[in-house]
């Protein structure tokens, strides 16, 4: 199959972005060119991006963006619990679209460093016959998802092109 007439679903894991790319580089992720990078020459299905909402809501014109950048948004409060502690989590969703959307696509590109994807990565390849790529940046991005996926691309290794400073 020519790349061209591949279908591409991307899943963007942002709050993994914008963590690695703040303390990795001290800039923002080019969530545009990371999405033009991923999908290439391809044909794009559906382009997820996975987003925490604060109750300050600073993060809007943020998620504005993101939209005009060509993604869909998941948004999803963030969980403070009695103590302080905070949680903010879209794995299971982020994994769930791709299970739901593999039967539409060739290829599946992840969008993080996450090594709980792993067991996703092998479903997909295994079970639905995907290619699986992940676009992350290599110092932050677990050893075995790099291992795991059909292809990985370090968006470290061209700052000025994925990162905003």
């Amino acid at each position: 199959m020519s790349a061209q007439n591949q279908r591409v679903g991307v899943f963007v894991d942002a709050q993994n972005m914008y963590h690695s790319a703040k303390n990795l580089y001290h800039a923002r992720a080019n969530f545009k060119k990371i999405l033009e990078a991923s999908v290439g020459e391809r044909q794009l299905i559906r382009a997820f991006a996975y987003v925490i909402k604060t109750e300050s809501g600073e993060e809007k014109a943020f998620f504005e963006a993101l939209e005009k950048s060509g993604y869909e948004i998941k948004e999803k409060d963030l969980q403070i619990f009695p103590g302080g502690m905070k949680k903010a989590d879209w794995d299971v969703g982020m994994a769930i679209d791709a299970i739901i959307l593999a039967d539409k696509i060739d290829v599946a590109v992840l969008v993080t460093g996450d090594g709980d994807f792993v067991p996703l990565v092998e479903y997909l390849k295994v079970n639905k016959g995907l290619k699986v790529e992940v676009f992350s940046f290599e110092r932050s991005t677990s050893a075995r998802l790099k291992e795991s996926v059909d292809v990985f691309s370090d968006l470290g290794s061209d700052h000025k092109k994925f990162l905003i400073y």
